[in-house]
């Protein structure tokens, strides 16, 4: 069972528990597989691969912080707690992220790989290290873990 196959799944659980933030999230998210899925000129009815339905629920969570951080500088507390609510129904679909440590351990064997020995090439590292490493690190982390080699 796929990804988005779970997720269909979900709506029926969320509405037998009546839980409405976790059916608006499941219903948003399916919204956006479709959204997905004509965009790369698809069918409504077709399923999204694990991949391509990671990467949609990540923009989904990506979006959620950006509103949190808004609303958070705009004195709306309120409206960030719901979208903290959202995100947190988000990131159980995601995978859990690496940490700095095991990054670094990656990062040094490709940093040798390469052959990289200054900052001059850290652009170039960063984007090996992301693509061997996609969907498994945040972006983020990565570059400060590649700015950390060069300090």
């Amino acid at each position: 069972m796929t990804l988005h196959e779970q997720i269909k799944g979900e709506i029926k659980t969320a509405m037998l528990a009546k839980a409405a933030v976790r059916l608006s999230v499941v219903r948003g998210m399916l919204a956006a597989f479709t959204n997905e899925l004509v965009a790369t000129g698809k069918t409504p009815q077709d399923i999204l691969d694990d991949a391509s339905a990671l990467k949609v629920i990540k923009r989904l969570s990506n979006q959620r912080k950006d509103s949190i951080e808004q609303f958070e500088k705009g004195g709306r507390p309120e409206l960030a707690a719901n979208e903290k609510a959202e995100l947190a129904i988000l990131d159980i679909y995601l995978p859990t992220l690496m940490s700095r440590e095991e990054i670094m351990v990656v990062a040094l064997a490709k940093k040798d790989a390469l052959g990289v020995t200054d900052k001059s090439k850290s652009g170039q590292l960063t984007g090996a290290i992301m693509k061997d490493l996609a969907g498994k690190a945040d972006g983020g982390d990565v570059k400060a873990v590649v700015d950390a080699l060069f300090a």
